[in-house]
């Protein structure tokens, strides 16, 4: 087995939604993803939820390197769900960037 490359960037996000904008945190992030998936450098884009929290989103991503995700976060697709966050998140996103060992 072979790791991805050094500069290949990973993270983890998690996002928790104010009481009762569950659905709608849900739905904002299930409407971007088909087009983040097709960004430049985007290597995976998927959304989860805590099975036991239904309030707490769970972003992996993967991207190809830090100047993909840089684009992405500076991008339109992640602005049209950040504009939303005021109103769907109950406190600031965590944001985990990962380093494959394994």
């Amino acid at each position: 087995m072979s790791l991805p490359p050094n500069d290949q960037v990973q993270l983890v996000a998690y996002l928790v939604a104010t009481e009762g904008e569950e659905q709608a945190l849900a739905n904002a992030i299930a409407d971007i993803v088909p087009a983040v998936l097709e960004e430049p450098g985007c290597l995976g884009y998927a959304a989860h939820v805590i099975r036991d929290v239904p309030g707490t989103v769970v972003m992996y991503e993967v991207w190809e390197n830090r100047a993909a995700l840089d684009a992405h976060l500076s991008g339109a697709n992640f602005a049209s769900l950040s504009a939303l966050f005021k109103t769907l998140l109950s406190e600031p996103p965590r944001i985990d960037l990962l380093r494959r060992i394994a």
